[in-house]
């Protein structure tokens, strides 16, 4: 690394320290002297998430120390239980992703994602261009078929990986991470647009249906944001991302040697039977009723199974990112703590009385509505945003004079805003998979999120009125 890049580097590190001490200093403000509307035990969990977010954001530490810390000083202060603390590990998203990474393990040991991707190769070769528009399409849609973003992350990432390797894209190449950043984009955001594709959706559908009695048409959910949310904001993103990360298919690549090595047909078959099982009985939990993380955790079961499975214990050892599960279990304990300490809905309350409503001014009425659920994720992290703005909804819709259906979906024109990877564990999850930096995909979602400001919230603003929500 020549001079110049070594001083940007240390004045990026020091500029991320200055944001985190500075960070720290408010949190000891508030912990010593809470302010008023706060009560003593409310200011303590804000002062220590706050440090927590700003660990996450700013990539000083681990994201795994960051939730060790915030584990230890919640406990050791007595600020929650330690059932509300730890709940994060009981949690169906951990053990979604601990089966997810059995079945990418097993995916790629058994080198049926080499296989995938010379499938996916001849319809996709020869321009990456074609890789990026293609790839995002396929994961565009398996979000109708499949109900877990870390689900399609599980199947794609690997055969996304496998198919740069036969692309010529090195680790840590433009390619790979154009790739990468691609696929976790895809395998999460345009399913915010298809009502049972993903939790933050399901949490609003319930919540609203537990509290107003509201409900959600499937049809109608898509039609009103696939088009903006979906559509447009995926060739968006695909743009871009071939912007920021540029690269060219190499001509003639030469396989890999272990894509050329002799084939293990019968482990690839038996990999390929779990998978097609377990896809089948997750596009069908409307029939069974049994939940997504327990299917993949019946698919690991027999994929980690002595004879039968193919993924051995050093695999398993070297699959399982324990630091990531401790980074899940902290953003899922984060949401919970400012749940059940009353924080959310002071936050929800405040940017209410921040941001401008009132009946008739209905372009400003969605976009504040929309920047609410937005910066609500920031601190609750998105899966909690429902919970917390949901039953606030009734008076947001008087002062908004908004239908209260119209205000509830304004909530995912703003929690599908994601402006850092931590608010939404499958994107980091995803970029783990890929074994590339997450700070690539950070670049990529706060560059989106301004464009989502400028150009999609109008646009889906102008789409609303067609449709006569608003």
């Amino acid at each position: 690394m020549s001079n110049v890049g070594r001083a940007m580097q240390r004045v990026g590190f020091l500029v991320k320290l200055g944001l985190v001490a500075s960070l720290v200093v408010v949190a000891l403000g508030l912990a010593l002297l809470p302010p008023a509307g706060l009560t003593a035990q409310q200011a303590r969990i804000l002062a220590v998430v706050l440090v927590t977010l700003g660990f996450w954001a700013s990539g000083l530490v681990p994201n795994y120390y960051a939730s060790l810390i915030l584990f230890a000083v919640v406990l050791v202060f007595g600020l929650a239980s330690a059932d509300l603390v730890f709940a994060g590990f009981g949690s169906t998203a951990v053990w979604l992703i601990i089966s997810g990474f059995v079945i990418g393990a097993a995916i790629s040991a058994s080198g049926l994602g080499a296989v995938l991707a010379r499938v996916l190769g001849a319809l996709l070769d020869g321009s990456y261009a074609r890789m990026i528009f293609g790839l995002t399409l396929v994961a565009m849609l398996l979000g109708f078929i499949m109900p877990s973003s870390v689900g399609r992350a599980v199947v794609l990432v690997p055969i996304g990986m496998a198919l740069a390797a036969r692309a010529g894209f090195a680790p840590g190449s433009n390619g790979r991470i154009g790739i990468a950043v691609v696929l976790a984009i895809a395998c999460n955001m345009p399913s915010f647009a298809i009502l049972p594709a993903n939790i933050p959706n399901m949490v609003l559908s319930g919540a609203a249906e537990t509290i107003y009695g509201a409900h959600f048409g499937y049809t109608a959910y898509l039609w009103l944001h696939y088009p903006v949310l979906g559509v447009v904001k995926s060739a968006l993103t695909a743009w871009m991302v071939l912007r920021m990360f540029p690269a060219e298919v190499a001509p003639h690549v030469v396989e890999p040697a272990a894509a050329l090595a002799p084939a293990n047909r019968s482990a690839q078959v038996r990999v390929a039977a779990v998978l097609l099982v377990t896809l089948g009985l997750w596009m069908t939990d409307w029939v069974h009723g049994v939940n997504a993380a327990w299917v993949g955790l019946a698919a690991a079961v027999v994929l980690l199974s002595p004879g039968f499975g193919v993924v051995s214990t050093v695999a398993f050892k070297a699959a399982v990112d324990f630091g990531l599960l401790l980074f899940v279990a902290g953003a899922l304990a984060v949401g919970a703590l400012v749940n059940s300490s009353g924080l959310g809905a002071l936050i929800g309350q405040g940017l209410q009385s921040i941001l401008p409503l009132h009946p008739g001014g209905t372009a400003v009425n969605f976009a504040s509505l929309s920047l609410m659920s937005m910066l609500t994720g920031l601190v609750t992290t998105v899966p909690s945003v429902p919970s917390v703005l949901t039953p606030m909804a009734q008076d947001l819709a008087a002062a908004s004079g908004f239908s209260l259906q119209a205000v509830l979906m304004t909530q995912v024109v703003g929690f599908s805003t994601v402006l850092l990877p931590y608010q939404v564990a499958p994107l980091v999850v995803a970029m783990q998979l890929s074994g590339e930096k997450l700070g690539a995909l950070a670049r990529v979602l706060w560059r989106l999120a301004v464009v989502t400001l400028v150009v999609l919230l109008p646009l889906d603003y102008l789409w609303w009125r067609v449709l006569g929500w608003i």
